[in-house]
């Protein structure tokens, strides 16, 4: 049975090389299915409590994802969206996915929807995998803690060519700023137009987070509402590509585990990025 949270968990040491090769290869498992339901003529949506749509997709990488993660590590407290109802404790180390990233994207045959398992360690998340299989493209922290981007054929069980990723050192009188393809509204604009700003990228779900790790975007500010599990990974990848992701009304560091699992409003950027007060 899995731990539940307590101190166990402040103990446990995971081998990271074990931890990235199931994440990564449940990330692929999970995006071969989604894709299987993506190409299909139709497909189930279901509205949850909160209002936000869920697919049959969520709900079969859910449970692909949650039975590897369970059967690898099973002294690791393990939160998933479409069973967080379950997990409303706060904790400090534990694996958290979000199966399905981006489902309005799904809905929408847009492609901008990722697959996002990620390891967090005393409120930070350490290790991280962001797939977007529509798209084929693979990010994720290797075990030293560096994030790279695989490219190719995305064996299974083979890891493809790796490029070390690295945040950009942009020049502030010509950002380039990424926002949410489908929660833009009037306070992000407003907060994005204290900047210089030389070209605006629009992307769905955790690619947002990729695109600055990649240096393909310099800064991303969330002015919304987020859940632990739509950010861990992508907050995983980025720092391991030199990137932060700080609260957007005191810039300190955004820290997981918290009661509900909710975040508060962020940044995500590179750090030659100089801030704006909120």
């Amino acid at each position: 049975m899995p731990a539940e949270y307590g101190g166990i968990l402040e103990e446990q040491v995971l081998d990271y090389d074990k931890l990235i090769t199931v994440m990564r290869r449940l990330s692929l498992e999970a995006g071969a299915k989604i894709m299987e339901i993506y190409d299909a003529d139709d497909f189930d949506v279901k509205v949850k409590s909160d209002d936000s749509p869920v697919t049959e997709a969520d709900e079969a990488a859910d449970a692909i994802i949650s039975a590897g993660l369970r059967a690898a590590f099973p002294d690791v407290a393990l939160v998933t969206e479409e069973q967080s109802a379950s997990h409303s404790e706060s904790a400090n180390t534990f694996l958290i996915v979000d199966p399905l990233d981006g489902t309005k994207e799904f809905i929408h045959r847009r492609g901008d929807f990722t697959v996002n398992i990620a390891y967090v360690e005393e409120g930070v998340p350490t290790r991280g995998v962001v797939y977007a299989p529509a798209k084929n493209r693979m990010f994720f922290t290797q075990a030293d803690g560096a994030s790279a981007e695989e490219t190719g054929d995305l064996s299974l069980d083979k890891v493809g060519s790796l490029n070390p990723i690295r945040v950009s050192d942009p020049d502030n009188g010509a950002l380039m700023v990424v926002a949410s393809k489908s929660h833009r509204d009037q306070a992000t604009d407003d907060y994005i137009g204290k900047y210089a700003v030389k070209d605006m990228k629009s992307a769905g779900s955790s690619l947002k987070f990729c695109l600055i790790a990649t240096g393909e975007a310099d800064i991303y500010p969330r002015v919304g509402r987020t859940m632990e599990w739509d950010t861990a990974a992508g907050h995983a990848v980025l720092h391991g590509a030199g990137g932060r992701v700080v609260r957007f009304d005191d810039h300190t560091e955004l820290q997981y585990g918290k009661d509900g699992f909710a975040n508060p409003f962020f940044i995500a950027y590179s750090p030659a990025v100089k801030l704006k007060s909120a």
